[in-house]
């Protein structure tokens, strides 16, 4: 599959090098002739495709980490259990914010109305509030997300780029809004990086024709229709999906444009190219910029390829895999017991479950640092991976808690297991600093009732564990 995926590419890499070259060295014959329809139809449409692969590329990230957000268990239970201690959604929030450099994020309760913020809760919205519009439409709305530029609720003197999710319960019905937000002026600045790579002046409008984002110095109508050169074709551009085409603008200069609307945000993408310095140009730079732009293009596409494999691998790590430890997270864990529970109802086996805590984790944080306590959550997933099989799950299911998913493995099998794991847990000392630190841990032991759910798999689980923490820890406890 590898293989052919790089044999793919390659080829295509090849054949778009091949035919921006020939159509290059073909242009470089009719230049004279063919200037404006070589701009319009070929060189910034190709900007374009450029620029918009990159702005998606860019709100890929924000936008993965709002649907995380509106899918987590977390959020979907806290909601559904009253919203009670506003505190644990609040420093829900605040992680997101720090673990993804985001300037906000946010959730709405459809049920209380409350407005819950990284720094705690900012306002009630209301229907009578045109500031919380967003809100209302985004309840109303039949799409999963928006994109949408406003004032940010937190500082009203900020805008900011909000993408706004729809969270649902576990039966499908409407509990609220969460998401993050993006500085206009991050995106500004990667308006002003295309456009100083491009050499085109970029900016979006809406679909009323309304100017939304631009880059530094743009210093024109807020309006498509209110500049005088462009008003007669505004409503072509406003009208259709994509655009190609030119017009003159107040001092004479022929100017091409290139249009084409933008889902992520329901926005128009405006490229703009002044001809004067092209044609002016044309007869002592065209072979440079041939064999330049050629170049170029070659080395965009190798490192398109390589960054885009990098950062797929990199997202698919991320939404499966711990951070810290390495092994499985919620995610992933809930999709292979599903695989599973439906496995077992077709190829019955006995399935058992071990919870995994560590005693007095808080202490070591307390006195040695978290710095300390991540080192010792590693050690500790390691050694407990030394004793599992290919065929185990092991997941850290939150804070210094584990748990492990034993396929084909009885009930008495399991409690020996736990048994091992927690004997080579107090038996390694964890060096931290001049430190050798111990620990030891406390485990809860069941096994899997044919047809059961998660929850009540886990809750079992947990009783064990919880057992086994007030018979005085660094023991196995076990529940039927």
């Amino acid at each position: 599959m590898y293989k052919r995926k790089l044999l793919f590419v390659s080829a295509l890499t090849a054949l778009m090098v091949i035919g921006f070259m020939a159509t290059s060295l073909t242009s470089y014959f009719v230049a004279q002739d063919s200037l404006s329809r070589n701009i319009s139809e070929q060189m910034l449409p190709l900007t374009s495709d450029n620029i918009y692969s990159e702005i998606q590329r860019d709100l890929l990230r924000p936008i993965l980490i709002s649907s995380v957000m509106a899918t987590d268990t977390f959020v979907r239970d806290w909601a559904l259990t009253g919203e009670e201690d506003p505190s644990r959604i609040v420093a829900y929030l605040n992680e997101i914010q720090q673990e993804y450099d985001t300037i906000t994020a946010f959730y709405v309760s459809e049920q209380s109305r409350q407005y819950y913020h990284p720094t705690g809760i900012l306002k009630t919205v209301s229907e009578q509030d045109p500031d919380d519009d967003w809100y209302f439409r985004v309840r109303s709305m039949r799409d999963p997300y928006e994109v949408n530029v406003d004032t940010d609720t937190a500082d009203r003197s900020r805008v900011s780029i909000f993408i706004n999710y729809r969270v649902s319960d576990y039966n499908g019905q409407y509990m609220g809004a969460t998401g993050v937000g993006l500085s206009v002026a991050a995106v500004t600045e990667l308006i002003d990086t295309y456009q100083q790579r491009y050499n085109r002046t970029i900016y979006f409008v809406d679909r009323q024709g309304n100017v939304t984002l631009t880059g530094r110095g743009y210093g024109r109508s807020s309006r498509l229709q209110d500049r005088a050169s462009l008003g007669a074709v505004a409503t072509q551009v406003l009208s259709t999906p994509s655009a190609s085409l030119e017009y003159e603008d107040s001092q004479g200069h022929k100017v091409f444009l290139n249009s084409r609307l933008v889902p992520e945000f329901d926005w128009y993408l405006i490229v703009e190219q002044d001809a004067t310095v092209s044609e002016q140009r044309l007869d002592n730079t065209l072979l440079l910029n041939i064999g330049l732009s050629a170049a170029i293009m070659v080395l965009v596409l190798i490192i398109a390829h390589f960054t885009l494999r990098s950062y797929q691998r990199r997202l698919e790590e991320m939404a499966t895999k711990d951070r810290l430890t390495g092994v499985a997270n919620r995610h992933l864990f809930e999709m292979i017991f599903d695989h599973l529970s439906r496995n077992t109802q077709r190829y019955p086996r006995p399935v058992s479950l071990i919870s995994i805590d560590i005693d007095y984790f808080k202490k070591i944080n307390d006195i040695y640092g978290h710095q300390a306590g991540d080192i010792v959550l590693q050690a500790v997933s390691r050694a407990i991976q030394q004793h599992t099989r290919h065929s185990d799950t092991l997941c850290r299911w939150g804070g210094e808690e584990f748990i492990l998913l034993l396929d084909n493995c009885a009930f008495d099998e399991a409690i020996k297991r736990a048994g091992i794991i927690r004997q080579a847990v107090k038996e390694q000392s964890v060096a931290f600093g001049r430190n050798q630190l111990r620990v030891t841990l406390s485990l809860g032991v069941t096994e899997y009732v044919p047809g059961e759910a998660l929850d009540p798999f886990i809750a079992r689980a947990d009783a064990a564990l919880y057992q086994a923490k007030e018979s005085g820890r660094d023991q196995v406890s076990a529940a039927r």
